[in-house]
């Protein structure tokens, strides 16, 4: 195989893959977990919409609230969100498994980590894994990881490219 077959063949895969989403490539619109219905009763919905507002100003979608049955996070948009849902036998996870966001600097990444402490010191519950890089050469990527009363972690990434 010559380097031009092989070039073509790149080239012919990337507008296969195009061809696949033609309004542009697709995004992560929700991440849905189980939780014990007592995790969606008034009291820890209030602790859970306080921490999503005051941490990372998520907002919930009242309309959308079932008490001990479902409750629902807009991330910023409404098509993003997070989906909580009551089960007999809810989710349960590894400490480090996770769903993730990127923001667009690291003074967006800080913000958010201090945000997150200033929260703990009113409740105990958050759990914060301090910022960390992960220098790739060509990237770094710094990150937090913030969890509070749900079976999964949230990290926050910047992704800092050289100049």
């Amino acid at each position: 195989m010559t380097s031009t077959e092989s070039e073509t063949e790149t080239e012919t895969e990337a507008e296969r893959r195009r061809s696949f989403y033609p309004g542009g490539h697709p995004k992560l619109n929700h991440v849905a977990m189980s939780v014990p219905a007592d995790l969606l009763d008034a009291t820890n919905r209030a602790d859970l919409a306080r921490f999503f507002a005051e941490v990372y100003g998520f907002e919930e979608l009242d309309v959308m609230t079932e008490d001990r049955h479902r409750l629902i996070f807009s991330c910023g948009h409404w098509d993003q969100f997070i989906f909580l849902i009551a089960e007999d036998e809810p989710m349960r996870c590894p400490r480090l498994d996770h769903f993730g966001f990127s923001v667009s600097s690291r003074e967006e990444l800080d913000a958010t980590w201090e945000r997150a402490k200033a929260f703990r010191k009113k409740d105990p519950r958050v759990d914060i894994i301090d910022p960390e890089v992960d220098d790739q050469g060509v990237v770094k990527i710094h990150s937090i990881y913030l969890g509070y009363l749900l079976p999964m972690m949230c990290e926050i990434q910047y992704w800092e490219f050289p100049k």
